[in-house]
């Protein structure tokens, strides 16, 4: 067998994700076949390219031989890639994003801006993956959150401007969920609840756990994705984490947390040469849906918040 792009490709997402599994779910195949793969490429090379534990896979020594000689291919084949295929159809602006309500604002300025330039969007759970992305010449930008406490990795290069140093985070419950009467609860007032968490959003899970312990909680933890909590939550089976911009909803409450011990980071990365731009539209739409929530604007205000100087 011989060594394609594709197969240098798969090597450094098992490395960046630390499992066949979060890999396989990253490049869109199924584990069985990533794992025959990995063998063959294993095979092709002569050596054996990872340990595979119960925690995941790390690099052997090999491995991260091949690995360092293998990085900059992928990122130079995405790169004249990417290039190529802008020459052939004109000014593009490629996005990416993790979940936020200030993407259609975003989108709206960019598209008034820029009205020559073809946009389109990648929306991702995964702060990393969508870093790796924009170092790999497959976005020009993206939007991330980085959860405080767990600093994502940044590849070398990628220009990160601050949009929000740090952004607390709310809590959803139900509409008759006794905490959803006061206008801020505490982590004490939700310990008995089951909390919902996502863990394929980096560094959730332990931000939420280190935040817990610091408080002294062990409350019980359901593990599943975004979509599927919402039913939980309104039929009060859950709590969960959720961003200050979201909401109003009729079926939901959702308040901040007394003290603000859940917060995360905004970060735009950016390719060197980026527009300038991209970075002021992105501040003024998520000011835009930051001061129609109200909750989120009463704490903007009660928190003297820069956001609102330049508003």
């Amino acid at each position: 067998m011989e060594l394609e792009v594709r197969h240098l490709r798969a090597l450094c997402a098992i490395a960046d994700a630390g499992s066949l599994h979060k890999a396989a779910r990253q490049l869109g195949v199924s584990q069985p076949s990533l794992t025959t793969q990995l063998r063959r490429i294993e095979r092709a090379l002569d050596g054996e390219l990872f340990l595979r534990e119960r925690t995941g896979c790390r690099p052997t020594p090999f491995g991260r031989t091949v690995l360092g000689r293998a990085r900059p291919l992928v990122a130079e084949m995405a790169a004249l890639v990417a290039e190529a295929r802008a020459l052939a159809h004109g000014p593009r602006l490629r996005i990416g994003s993790t979940a936020s309500r200030a993407l259609p604002g975003w989108l709206r300025r960019l598209h008034r801006r820029l009205p020559d330039t073809e946009t389109s969007l990648v929306v991702d759970v995964s702060a990393n993956a969508l870093l790796r992305m924009v170092d790999s010449g497959q976005l020009d930008v993206a939007f991330v959150h980085e959860v405080e406490g767990s600093p994502l990795r940044v590849p070398a290069g990628l220009q990160m401007h601050v949009l929000m140093e740090r952004e607390p985070q709310f809590v959803s419950m139900s509409r008759d969920h006794p905490a959803a009467r006061q206008a801020v609860v505490s982590l004490r007032d939700l310990a008995a609840d089951r909390w919902m968490v996502d863990p394929s959003v980096d560094g959730e899970w332990d931000g939420l756990r280190r935040v817990f312990a610091g408080a002294g909680l062990d409350p019980p933890v359901l593990h599943a994705d975004y979509h599927t909590a919402t039913s939980l939550i309104i039929s009060g089976e859950a709590v969960a984490p959720c961003q200050p911009t979201s909401g109003p909803r009729e079926d939901m409450a959702i308040r901040p947390l007394s003290g603000d011990p859940l917060a995360v980071r905004l970060l735009l990365a950016t390719r060197p040469g980026a527009h300038a731009e991209v970075y002021e539209d992105l501040r003024d739409a998520y000011r835009e849906a930051a001061l129609r929530t109200p909750p989120y604007r009463a704490w903007l205000h009660h928190h003297a918040s820069p956001l609102l100087e330049a508003a």
